[in-house]
């Protein structure tokens, strides 16, 4: 028997540093999240600010910026520490994700010096927690509609709308906000315990219940123009950030994907059918034989678009080719697993249901597997067909 990943010799695409890091990250998830992950998902909790803390102290939040107390290592290692905290919890690695890459990017690539001294070091450390204000109860894959805005009040800017779906929003000590004003769309730093500002969790969730999901509510927020983002204006600032979080997942839906068929294939090993081992069957191996190779093509495809977002090559279309093809096939291979494990597919127990629930949330978050078809249509044709 070998690993799944062996058939493609993925380890020798990497650096001795990207597998020490993907061994950093597996540990600390072996440690602190998996022996309480399924009870997390059970009672809809996750502990985010202790587990922000932990994976701070080993250099995983904004580990691919540069300064401020950010690891500054490559998108392979930081697409690895995706794919091992996803293989814990689709939960974990939002967690991460939009820590890291969208509201700590978008403060890197956006914010002023003084905005990024205040908070990139403490969110590095996991010390501070942020959230990423842009998607709305109306707007989802049209953010170009948002109806959100910021006002000019003298010297200072009054915020009103509402968004949702906001991963860490309960619990982030800063949310990235977007808002629509005279100028075009601004992002705006709005600090928890701002007056006006709210955040309510989102309950009876069936799927990333390992995570905080909440609504944001803006009634009259008042903030200082040193609030203000001075680098991003119009819909090009919050779509350069979502490019970011969505690279990550391209790499996360195959660490999904690979505890699923490493799960399957044990399982399948330990359990009789007919008084033979159920991967003794021809129907068993060719269910494993199928996923091992969409496994293996989809870590191909993230590793080599990680080199090209290395190289500063990486186009979106191509991460929209990335997220939509490891998402969909990490899902399918998700609910293959769940056919293996049979009645015990469905329980807690082991991780293939909770990792197939999650994976229906990614397939739409981050744009949806139609958005991102939509956007390799247009690519292919010339042609936009959003409208």
């Amino acid at each position: 028997m070998i690993a799944p990943t062996a058939l493609f010799a993925l380890d020798t695409l990497l650096t001795d540093e990207e597998r020490e890091i993907r061994t950093t990250v597996r540990k600390v998830c072996d440690r602190e999240i998996r022996p309480h992950v399924a009870g997390w998902f059970d009672s809809g909790e996750l502990p985010a600010r202790e587990l922000a803390r932990a994976l701070g102290e080993v250099g995983v939040l904004g580990m691919h910026l540069e300064g401020y107390g950010c690891a500054g290592l490559g998108a392979v290692a930081y697409g690895l520490a995706c794919l091992e905290l996803e293989a814990a919890d689709s939960g974990l690695r939002s967690l991460v994700s939009v820590q890291g890459s969208l509201a700590m990017y978008a403060i890197w690539q956006y914010g002023s010096e003084e905005q990024k001294q205040e908070w990139l070091p403490a969110m590095a450390a996991g010390e501070r927690i942020g959230c990423f204000g842009l998607t709305e109860p109306d707007f989802g894959s049209d953010p170009g509609g948002m109806r959100t805005t910021a006002k000019r009040e003298g010297g200072d800017w009054v915020l009103n709308g509402t968004k949702m779906w906001i991963t860490n929003g309960s619990v982030a000590d800063v949310a990235v906000v977007w808002a629509r004003t005279d100028e075009g769309i601004r992002g705006f730093l709005v600090p928890a315990g701002t007056p006006g500002f709210t955040a309510h969790d989102i309950k009876r969730k069936v799927s990333l219940r390992a995570s905080v999901t909440s609504e944001l509510v803006l009634d009259g927020v008042r903030l200082p123009d040193a609030a203000v983002l001075p680098g991003a204006r119009g819909l090009s600032g919050p779509l350069g950030c979502l490019n970011e979080a969505r690279f990550g997942i391209v790499f996360g839906a195959m660490g999904a994907a690979l505890d699923c068929l490493e799960t399957a294939i044990a399982y399948a090993g330990d359990r009789e059918v007919f008084a033979r081992p159920l991967t003794s069957y021809q129907l068993t191996q060719e269910k494993l034989a199928d996923m091992a190779l969409e496994l293996g093509k989809g870590l191909l495809l993230a590793v080599h678009l990680g080199r090209l977002k290395e190289a500063g090559t990486l186009t979106p279309e191509q991460v929209s080719a990335g997220k939509l093809n490891n998402v969909r096939e990490a899902l399918e291979i998700a609910r293959t697993c769940r056919t293996l494990l049979g009645a015990s597919g469905i329980t807690l127990e082991y991780p293939v249901i909770r990792h197939a629930v999650n994976l229906e949330s990614v397939l739409t978050y981050e744009g949806t597997s139609e958005i991102h078809t939509l956007v390799l249509g247009k690519a292919l044709t010339g042609i936009p067909a959003f409208h």
